[in-house]
């Protein structure tokens, strides 16, 4: 895994959006189309913002997929993944190819069909974020680190509900749905390529067992470990709790 370290969120954004624009024109030049795995949260609105501006980025030429959803969440919702992502990347760029889960009507019929697709050809890039409770995408810990399956119908455990009341998603644990789809922990190592993007010094605690900790599913993301080509961008919050070996310098420009 290789650490990056900004300043602060900005530009750790503008940096993990800068990588991320070339690894997507790397591929449309060598396939002719590229295709992605986008995540949502607060933590990606920076580097979406900041990505979606990225001048020499084809879109027409990408095909996206989702990484998780709520199960009955409507789309009109607020906290609607689907909802995010429409307004937040694809409305924003123009992507035409895109799969979005629906947990409305058939979470599970949904997660099949999307996972038939996702099979078809090897994603080139997965953007994914890390939970205050180590999770990836939504499988919390003890993550499945064995399914094959693309898509699994998971349980949202108390922190990962507190989390997105935390972040304004949700007034209540109460009203956070308790199942998600989410993309497997498998499925996810299978990804090209994999950028991380983890600002905000509540994640420091997950960042540090899950860079600096064993693998283990009770620190999911730490499998990010075991791919061969991840890169994890953090700011000097998150950062904080890493040893300076492993945080390396503390960037305060656009460095890649």
């Amino acid at each position: 895994m290789n650490v990056k370290t900004y300043s602060d969120r900005k530009t750790m954004s503008r940096a993990a959006a800068g990588h991320a624009a070339r690894s997507l024109g790397q591929a449309i030049a060598s396939r002719g189309a590229a295709r992605i795995i986008a995540a949502t949260g607060a933590s990606q609105f920076d580097f979406l913002d900041a990505l979606t501006a990225a001048p020499d980025v084809d879109w027409t030429r990408v095909e996206m997929f989702h990484l998780d959803e709520y199960v009955g969440l409507p789309i009109d919702n607020p906290a609607s993944f689907r909802k995010y992502l429409l307004e937040r990347l694809i409305n924003q760029t123009g992507i035409t190819r895109y799969h979005l889960l629906d947990g409305e009507a058939n979470a599970s019929e949904s997660a099949d069909r999307i996972g038939r697709e996702l099979a078809d050809a090897p994603i080139d890039v997965a953007f994914v974020g890390i939970g205050e409770n180590g999770h990836l995408a939504f499988n919390d810990p003890p993550a499945d680190f064995a399914t094959e399956r693309p898509y699994v119908i998971v349980t949202l455990d108390e922190a990962c509900r507190r989390q997105q009341v935390g972040e304004g998603w949700f007034a209540s644990v109460a009203e956070v749905p308790s199942q998600a789809i989410s993309m497997s922990v498998r499925q996810i190592l299978k990804s090209r390529e994999i950028i991380c993007v983890v600002p905000d010094a509540r994640k420091a605690q997950a960042v540090r067992a899950c860079v600096q900790g064993e693998v283990s599913p009770m620190a999911p993301a730490s499998i990010l470990q075991t791919h061969a080509n991840t890169t994890l961008y953090l700011d000097r919050d998150s950062a904080a709790q890493l040893s300076p070996a492993v945080r390396g310098e503390i960037l305060a420009s656009e460095k890649s």
